[in-house]
C-alpha cells in the first residue's frame, strides 16, 4: 500500500524577479536535503524558484542557536542545486516581507539570522497585493584579494575584483552586460584557488554617475533576473575602481528590473527594492524525500 506524500505547506515570492520559495518551520522539524531541494525548485518536479528559503526559529536549530539572543527567525537559504548559501539580498527582503504578511512579525525593523550573521530589515506596512519595497543593511564589503583575478566564460578572458558580501563576487566589467554572452556555462576563475566554495559572477557596465547595469551567474543556480548581494558587490567595486568614497547613492539595472543601493558615510551599504509575493499553498513529496 503506497503512503500518503507529505505535504508542506509554502510561498513563492520574488525580489527584482529573483524567485524564492519560503517553507515556514517554526520549529526546526524539516530536514532539507540537497536532492529535495532541486526537486521542489524544479519547474517540472516543484514549484519552480532560483532556491528555498526556509524560515525557523533560531532557538530551534542548532546552525542558528547561537543568535537566537539578537534574532528571533533564521534564514536558512539553500541554491538552486542543493547547496547552502551564506546571504541573498533579494532573499533576505523576501523572507522578511513573508514573516510579516503572515502576521509572524510585525512591520518594522526585523533582525533576521543568516550564515553571514545578523542583518537588519526594515519591512513597512502591509502595503497593497502584497506589494512594496524592503531595504536590508548588508553590512560593508569586503576585498579578499588576490589583487589579479581572471574569469572566463564564453570563451572570453577578463580582468574581475574579488568582493564579499557575506558571499562570494567576482566583478567584471564590460561595455555592455550582452558582452558577457552565454551564461548557462558557469564561469571560471583564475587562480584557481580564488574561490574554494565556487563563486557568483556579475558582468557590470557603468551607464553614468551612481547609474550601474549588470548581468549575474549565480553560484548553484546559473543565470537569474537578479542578485541583490550582487549589485551590491558591482557598486563595491566601481566606487574602488574609480576611487569614490563617502555617502552616496545609485541605482543598478538587471533583467528582473532596478535596485536601490545607498552607501552610508561609515561605508555599509543599504539595499532596497521590490519583494513580492506572488503564491501560497501545498508542495507534495514522496514519503521517500
Amino acid at each position: 500500500m503506497t503512503s500518503p506524500p507529505i505535504t508542506l505547506p509554502f510561498a513563492k515570492g520574488h525580489g527584482c524577479e529573483n524567485s524564492f520559495l519560503v517553507l515556514p518551520d517554526p520549529d526546526g522539524r524539516l530536514r532539507l536535503t540537497a536532492e529535495t531541494t532541486r526537486r521542489l525548485t524544479d519547474s517540472h518536479t516543484g514549484a519552480g524558484a532560483d532556491g528555498i528559503l526556509r524560515a525557523v526559529r533560531c532557538a530551534d536549530d542548532p546552525e542558528a542557536a547561537a543568535m537566537a539572543g539578537a534574532a528571533e527567525w533564521f534564514m536558512d537559504y539553500r541554491n538552486r542545486d542543493g547547496s547552502l548559501g551564506a546571504m541573498c539580498g533579494n532573499g533576505i527582503r523576501l523572507f522578511a516581507r513573508f514573516l510579516v504578511d503572515t502576521g509572524l512579525c510585525a512591520p518594522g525593523t526585523l533582525a533576521i539570522a543568516t550564515r553571514a550573521g545578523i542583518r537588519r530589515v526594515r519591512v513597512p506596512s502591509r502595503c497593497q497585493d502584497l506589494q512594496g519595497p524592503v531595504s536590508v543593511a548588508m553590512g560593508t564589503p569586503l576585498f579578499p584579494g588576490p589583487d589579479h583575478i581572471t574569469i572566463t566564460t564564453a570563451g572570453a578572458s577578463r580582468p574581475a575584483t574579488h568582493v564579499d558580501m557575506g558571499n562570494p563576487h567576482a566583478v567584471v566589467f564590460v561595455n555592455d552586460p550582452a558582452d558577457a554572452g552565454d551564461l548557462r556555462t558557469p564561469p571560471t576563475a583564475e587562480p584557481a584557488d580564488t574561490y574554494p566554495h565556487g563563486f557568483t559572477t556579475e558582468f557590470v557596465a557603468v551607464r553614468g554617475p551612481g547609474h550601474l547595469a549588470l548581468r549575474v551567474h549565480e553560484r548553484g543556480v546559473g543565470e537569474t533576473r537578479a542578485c541583490g548581494t550582487g549589485a551590491c558587490a558591482a557598486v563595491a567595486a566601481h566606487r574602488r575602481r574609480t576611487g569614490q568614497t563617502g555617502a552616496a547613492d545609485y541605482h543598478v539595472d538587471l533583467l528582473g528590473g532596478r535596485l536601490h543601493i545607498a552607501v552610508l558615510p561609515d561605508g555599509d551599504m543599504e539595499l532596497t527594492g521590490p519583494a513580492v509575493i506572488t503564491a501560497q499553498g501545498a508542495l507534495h513529496l514522496p514519503r521517500t524525500a
